[in-house]
């Protein structure tokens, strides 16, 4: 049984298109094993779900009790399918699970072939910026908490002062939120080009259908795949602009134009924004 025999005891998740062999790294007696593998599945079900298939065939999940409650600490490889090690609170409730972002977020990096370490950037901003999206469209959290979310942590990603452009500021606030405003202004801007007809999660799909973690590349020819797929050049064009400058975005616009609304810590929608529908259409499921 999981949970009762330390790192030799596994469970396999399967999800469309991959399994996951999830292991308990040391004995715990109070780690809920049925909490704690539909947490495993819900996350990863959210996660094919955004990309059309679970990013890998096969990969293993290294779960550390620790005392208390809570999911933190997690970090991805790519090695042997793909190595994902978190920490997980030996207390931890229904609601910990329920409410946890950090396992879609690793299990996200999965889908992107390793980058060179100037774009680290990329593999955390997609990260930061899919993870809220594919737990919306599998129904784990509301269109409200994503945007908000969002509104909240996007500041971070501002250039401050001195800022050299997402591949020469490798900040914390500049590689995880700058990369994730990076992934929303292409994601706005290929809807604007398509007539919302397609969007930054049709790039991405078809990224991964060229190569998974498990593979390595420089970013160009990723985001000219990503550009094909749908059928303009923004990834490239943005990238152009962003790399080595700081090219600022006004925030406050951005949201105006969407229709999000602060309120206090939520927002509200307006659903006659200029872009409401683009709003709209970056939290629906894909067909």
């Amino acid at each position: 049984m999981l949970g009762t025999a330390g790192a030799q005891a596994a469970d396999i998740v399967a999800v469309p298109g991959g399994e996951i062999r999830v292991e308990v790294t040391r004995e715990s007696v109070r780690l809920d094993p049925t909490a704690l593998l539909d947490w495993v599945r819900n996350s990863a079900e959210a996660v094919a779900g955004f990309y059309g298939t679970f990013p890998v065939a096969k990969s293993r999940l290294l779960v550390t009790p620790r005392p208390g409650n809570g999911i933190n600490g997690g970090r991805t490889w790519a090695y042997d399918g793909g190595l994902i090690r978190i920490r997980v609170g030996d207390a931890s409730s229904a609601d910990d699970y329920e409410n946890d972002w950090v396992l879609v977020h690793e299990m996200t990096h999965l889908a992107l072939p390793s980058l060179p370490d100037e774009q680290e950037w990329l593999e955390e901003g997609i990260a930061t910026y899919v993870e809220s999206l594919a737990r919306v469209q599998a129904g784990l959290m509301t269109d409200e908490a994503v945007w908000a979310g969002y509104v909240r942590g996007m500041p971070n990603g501002l250039p401050k002062p001195g800022d050299r452009g997402l591949d020469n500021t490798h900040t914390w606030g500049r590689t995880y939120w700058g990369g994730a405003i990076f992934c929303l202004l292409a994601d706005i801007e290929i809807r604007r080009r398509t007539d919302n007809r397609r969007g930054l999660q049709d790039a991405l799909r078809a990224i991964l259908a060229a190569g998974n973690m498990e593979s390595s590349s420089e970013i160009q020819p990723l985001l000219e795949i990503g550009d094909r797929a749908v059928g303009v050049s923004v990834l490239s064009e943005l990238y152009g602009r962003m790399k080595d400058q700081p090219a600022p975005t006004d925030l406050e616009a951005l949201w105006q134009k969407l229709g999000v609304e602060r309120q206090g810590e939520t927002v509200r929608h307006i659903e006659d924004a200029p872009e409401a529908a683009i709003r709209r259409a970056i939290t629906t499921p894909k067909a």
